[in-house]
């Protein structure tokens, strides 16, 4: 049961039914409300915003919101909207509202000033009364301000960085508070954000918030918890290709992730031939990726790692890296890291660093860094103030204990300089707050997380994909890192799965929930939310996933387990089967067999993304016959539950075969390091299936 909306002062009502124009003025007392039908066409007539109670769930936003409410009925979308923004109204999030809303079912989205429209003119300008009026400007604008307040929505005087506040609501048709929708008249969005990255985040809200025909009635105070939220393409082999890199800028704004940092290992102009220009060609492409972050309000940092040969002494070299670093902020680079790792910091790669910082050990290999990255600081970027904060990956990235390297590094480091840690691990199985503010301490500031997951380019991912969720790292760290940088696949669409989770996390890290992560990276790979995701496709991709689950760490121990959902259905299978109830044992799991059977061909016909379905070829391959083989060994299981030795050991030789056929696929030629046999379920079904004949 819904409550009837309390009467607003005249003014209100007056600024919230002209959907937010400015300059509608005070008209004095409340006379109260007409059943005259006419009145629907005066703006100012008494129209309070519709609120109620709901019950039903509150849509799923990802990344999850700070705060998100019910304000009442659903907004419907058609015919005539007015689009009510700035003049510097940040272009890609104006775009991306108009095409919500086409994509919602209006016929014709106009900006108000456009054409000779104005907020007035088309409020009541539909057929059906007043039309759809969306607002989107800074929070201070009085109308914005008061519409917010209107519908209980409490905002702070100045936005967050990156924060937004959405209300989408209705009000009263005649002004009669009826509890009723079809009582509800007009409709009114507002799109309130202090800067444009927050209004690019709202707009990105309202395009989950809207469906066929209407926008969920809702209300939503928000902003990011983190100020670095990304990813790091850190990798050694096979880099991504342009066309995928392109892919992910997009993927990141739809996300409101907002760092990319390009560092692909294997890029030789990156590391080894790190003082070469790179061609033409390469040129165009990076311009186009710089193009592409900024319109997704993502920041493209431009890495280099000159470890592997630079002479620190010699300022030739120092030269060469701020000519290699000059020439990306010509391209439209605002933000650079230096790379200094995977390198031996006890030699020296010249004569005369010996002679200017003494013999070569961690401390003097900190103290000739710490020269260099000053003077790129210097030189650079604070010389130039449109230049974020210079960023490095020292040498020793992982671990919190102190050292001489990390005592130089806290001393004379310029404050200014964003220092990158990985965890206590290359690839750590959890990240604790009390980890993070233990490294800050070490390295004299907040960290950066360059965070190893879903890397799969060290000895134990050979033949996987990582597509375990987001996990193990603890809410709170926003309060002790600057930011998350995860470290992808080879495989970039794959990595989408994982990246999900980064991007929830890293929002707000207080209500992260990972099982909550992994199937809204299923159904976006779906289609959410520009359609209903298919269920048997999310349910497929689910049953993919856990087969992948498996995350190994760079130490002892695993991040995740392999199959834990597949696993539990193993375990109450020999339950039952060893309490005596076999046939009840086979039809409990024989759902999910046959499931995992199908899988792979409905992703194929139903996920959206064409590269996730080609970084995953092999691994649907080799499910589709470890699927088989588990229907073929519960067939052979249920055979001798009847007494069919003979139909069981066809069954069981069936089984065998498949998997023999499935242990000899590979993964693709030159796409991922370590190359070797995919592998599917390892150590769960593989194992059911080679054990299940024995069972009597």
């Amino acid at each position: 049961m819904g409550r009837a909306p309390a009467r607003l002062p005249r003014c209100v009502v007056a600024l919230v039914a002209v959907a937010l124009a400015a300059g509608v003025a005070c008209s004095g007392g409340d006379d109260g409300g007409s059943d005259d039908d006419g009145d629907r066409g005066d703006p100012t007539a008494e129209a309070d915003p519709v609120i109620r109670d709901r019950s039903d769930p509150l849509p799923r936003v990802t990344p999850t919101p700070q705060s998100m409410r019910w304000l009442g009925p659903d907004v419907p979308v058609g015919g005539t909207v007015t689009l009510v923004a700035d003049d510097g109204a940040d272009e890609a999030a104006t775009a991306l509202v108009t095409d919500v809303l086409t994509r919602a079912g209006a016929e014709d989205v106009r900006r108000a000033g456009e054409d000779g429209a104005d907020g007035d003119e088309f409020v009541g300008g539909g057929d059906d009364g007043y039309g759809l009026t969306v607002r989107l400007g800074p929070s201070d604008d009085p109308a914005i301000a008061r519409a917010l307040a209107a519908v209980g929505l409490t905002v702070p005087e100045r936005l967050p960085p990156e924060g937004y506040a959405l209300a989408a609501f209705r009000t009263g048709g005649a002004g009669d508070g009826g509890e009723d929708e079809s009582d509800a008249g007009p409709g009114t969005i507002v799109l309130a954000a202090d800067s444009p990255a927050g209004a690019f985040y709202a707009a990105q809200t309202l395009r989950q918030l809207a469906g066929d025909g209407g926008v969920a009635g809702v209300g939503v105070v928000d902003h990011p918890a983190m100020p670095l939220r990304g990813t790091i393409e850190g990798f050694y082999g096979s880099p991504w290709t342009h066309e995928e890199r392109l892919d992910q800028l997009a993927f990141y704004g739809e996300h409101k992730l907002n760092t990319y940092v390009y560092a692909p290992k294997d890029d030789p102009y990156h590391r080894e031939r790190w003082r070469e220009p790179y061609p033409a060609a390469e040129v165009d492409r990076l311009r186009e990726l710089v193009e592409r972050a900024a319109a997704n309000h993502v920041r493209f940092t431009f890495a280099v790692s000159p470890g592997v040969s630079i002479c620190y002494s010699d300022r030739a070299d120092t030269d060469a890296l701020l000519a290699k670093l000059q020439a990306l902020y010509d391209l439209g680079v605002r933000a650079f890291s230096v790379a200094l790792d995977d390198i031996d910091h006890t030699r020296w790669n010249c004569e005369a660093d010996a002679e200017a910082f003494g013999p070569a050990s961690e401390e003097a290999a900190a103290r000739a860094q710490v020269q260099l990255l000053n003077t790129v600081q210097r030189e650079l970027v604070a010389a130039r103030p449109d230049v974020h904060p210079l960023q490095m990956v020292p040498t020793e990235y992982r671990r919190t204990d102190d050292s001489p390297y990390r005592a130089v590094l806290r001393a004379e480091l310029d404050p200014e300089i964003e220092v990158m840690w990985t965890g206590t691990l290359v690839v750590p199985p959890e990240i604790t707050v009390e980890q993070a503010a233990a490294a800050a301490e070490v390295f004299g500031r907040r960290t950066l997380v360059w965070d190893n997951t879903p890397v799969n380019d060290f000895p134990p991912t050979e033949g996987r994909l990582l597509l375990a969720p987001y996990a193990g790292r603890e809410p709170g760290l926003a309060a002790q890192v600057s930011g998350i940088v995860a470290n992808p696949m080879n495989q970039a669409a794959a990595s989408k799965v994982a990246l999900i989770g980064v991007a929830d996390f890293t929002w707000n890290d207080a209500a992260y929930d990972p099982a909550r992560a992994h199937r809204a990276a299923a159904e976006y790979l779906a289609g959410a939310p520009a359609a209903e995701p298919d269920a048997g496709v999310v349910d497929a991709l689910l049953a993919f996933f856990d087969l992948e689950h498996y995350a190994p760490t760079s130490g002892e121990g695993d991040a995740q387990p392999q199959a834990p959902a597949l696993a539990a259905r193993l375990d109450d299978f020999r339950r039952t089967w060893a309490g005596g109830d076999r046939a009840g044992a086979v039809a409990a799991l024989r759902p999910y067999a046959e499931l995992l059977a199908a899988a792979p061909e409905r992703i194929r016909r139903g996920v959206v993304d064409e590269g996730f379905v080609s970084d995953c070829r092999p691994w649907l391959d080799a499910t589709a016959l470890w699927g088989r083989a588990l229907v073929a060994t519960l067939d052979g299981l249920d055979a001798r539950a009847r007494g069919d030795e003979a139909a069981a050991g066809e069954r069981f030789a069936a089984a065998e075969g498949l998997a023999a056929e499935a242990a000899t696929i590979h993964t693709i030629e030159g796409e991922t390091r370590p190359q070797g046999p995919v592998r599917v379920g390892d150590g769960v079904l593989d194992r059911f299936v080679a054990e299940a004949h024995s069972l009597r």
